[in-house]
């Protein structure tokens, strides 16, 4: 238990300090005692649904660095919590508002600071577009692993041998991914909503197709130890573009809760940290390689969570809900992991 810990503790440091900005910023804004303590319940509250939302996440970040270089996978834990906390948590809303509203970063600033009820409205108003991205290019991380035809370990076998054969149709899943998001914009009685939300969509795909397709190609087999580096830099945007679709849908629930961005930063930021830390235990205790099916529990997680991202343009989806059916499927996972191994020592 104690050796598991010390993988948490730069987390629990991160925890205590984010905590104490929340109170000091709801202290700072209301002048009360009461509000300060209301930052700091919201505070938490954001951690706890960034962890929930996030660790199939860090499943798939761990199954990735696997075949990263040492060196990349140092950067992936340094610079990629900057990149998630400071970037996707605080900086890219900030762009999405500037975009929106035709100002210029700074202005987008003051106006997070003193008017953060009409930066809500604008960061929510960018929802359909964030929500075509975000679920098209999971919804492609999702399908590319069960698409398959090389894949032969399966978890629901009847469902996943049936998707593996599928995959031997050259590019099934971006055509099954263009062909939903087609249909579901049927569904927007608005025209300018309607190409809002197919070329984000597009966009989406095109994007994990470009990511995707760079790394394939720089892990060729007759690459030689330089292409090994430029291959795992490769991955390591490939994860960042992978963080920012699963940070989209904690950062609007976010805004549901709360329009303080400042708030919003140091709740989802101490969830970040939790996801990095989960992903180092992963990694380093190969907790893959020991729980059989916790990989696939991952991504039908995300695959989950990808729809829920997009139905949320349609019918409101709370952020507790989305959490829980990835907390549930990972949980069983899990649980079916740890069955088949003790049926593989009583053989």
């Amino acid at each position: 238990m104690k050796d598991s810990l010390k993988y948490y503790y730069s987390s629990f440091f991160v925890t205590l300090i984010g905590l104490i900005i929340g109170f000091w910023i709801g202290y700072a804004y209301s002048g009360t005692w009461a509000g300060a303590f209301s930052a700091l319940f919201l505070t938490s509250v954001l951690a706890v649904l960034e962890i929930s939302l996030s660790f199939d996440n860090a499943v798939v970040n761990a199954s990735v660095l696997r075949e990263m270089t040492p060196k990349w996978r140092h950067r992936f834990i340094t610079w990629g919590i900057a990149i998630a906390v400071f970037g996707m948590r605080i900086v890219f809303p900030l762009v999405v508002v500037s975009l929106a509203a035709k100002i210029n970063p700074w202005s987008a600033v003051v106006l997070a600071a003193t008017e953060p009820a009409e930066y809500a409205r604008i960061m929510l108003g960018a929802h359909l577009g964030l929500a075509g991205f975000g679920g098209a290019f999971l919804m492609m991380v999702a399908l590319n692993f069960f698409f398959d035809a090389e894949k032969t370990h399966h978890w629901l076998g009847p469902i996943e041998r049936v998707f593996s054969q599928l995959g031997r149709i050259k590019a099934v899943e971006m055509g099954l991914c263009l062909l939903f998001f087609y249909l579901l914009t049927q569904f927007l009685d608005d025209h300018v909503k309607k190409m809002t939300f197919l070329s984000s969509g597009m966009f989406g795909v095109i994007t994990y197709v470009f990511v995707d397709g760079i790394s394939a190609f720089l892990k060729l087999p007759d690459s030689g130890r330089q292409n090994i580096e430029k291959a795992s830099a490769a991955m390591f945007v490939y994860l960042e573009v992978l963080d920012a679709s699963f940070s989209f849908d904690g950062v609007i629930g976010a805004f549901a809760l709360t329009s303080n961005l400042f708030i919003i930063a140091a709740g989802l930021g101490i969830g970040a940290m939790f996801v990095r830390s989960m992903t180092i235990h992963l990694v380093e205790k190969q907790t893959l390689n020991q729980f059989a099916y916790l990989e696939h529990g991952a991504f039908y997680a995300i695959g989950a969570l990808a729809l829920f991202m997009i139905l949320d343009v349609f019918m409101h989806v709370p952020e507790a809900v989305t959490g829980l059916v990835g907390a549930v499927i990972i949980g069983i996972s899990l649980y079916s992991s740890i069955h088949e191994a003790r049926k593989q020592r009583a053989h």
